[in-house]
């Protein structure tokens, strides 16, 4: 079993930048894809970054040019940087590892997540 522990989260003002990181143990290595999602209050959880073992990323269009995802297989981190925050980037993020199935990893079939750390902007 992964375990995947996200850290990083915090209030800041509009415009700001966050770096959030996900620790994922000694298992990152095998996974394929991973990604970042995020789930506002009231809102439905949504996908918003991914990274295959190639490197190659993919982006929700609200955060495309603000945010950067990226991982570090030696240390065993995922990353997110997050540039020019707004009050709408306000949500829980989530990390999540090891994609099940064909599907596109927006659908967000995962068979790790982790806590979540919370992201608050103010305008």
């Amino acid at each position: 079993q992964a375990q995947l522990v996200e850290s990083g989260g915090g209030s800041v003002q509009a415009g700001g930048s966050l770096t959030l990181s996900c620790a994922a143990g000694i298992y990152m290595q095998r996974f394929a894809c991973m990604a970042w999602f995020r789930q506002a209050p009231g809102g439905k959880r949504e996908g918003i970054a991914s990274i295959d073992d190639g490197g190659k990323e993919d982006y929700k269009d609200s955060v495309k040019g603000r945010f950067a995802i990226s991982r570090d297989n030696a240390k065993n981190t995922l990353y997110l940087q997050m540039n020019s925050l707004k009050p709408e980037d306000t949500a829980l993020y989530y990390c999540a590892a090891d994609k099940i199935g064909s599907g596109s990893w927006r659908q967000g079939d995962f068979r790790y997540w982790g806590q979540g750390t919370q992201v608050t902007v103010s305008s």
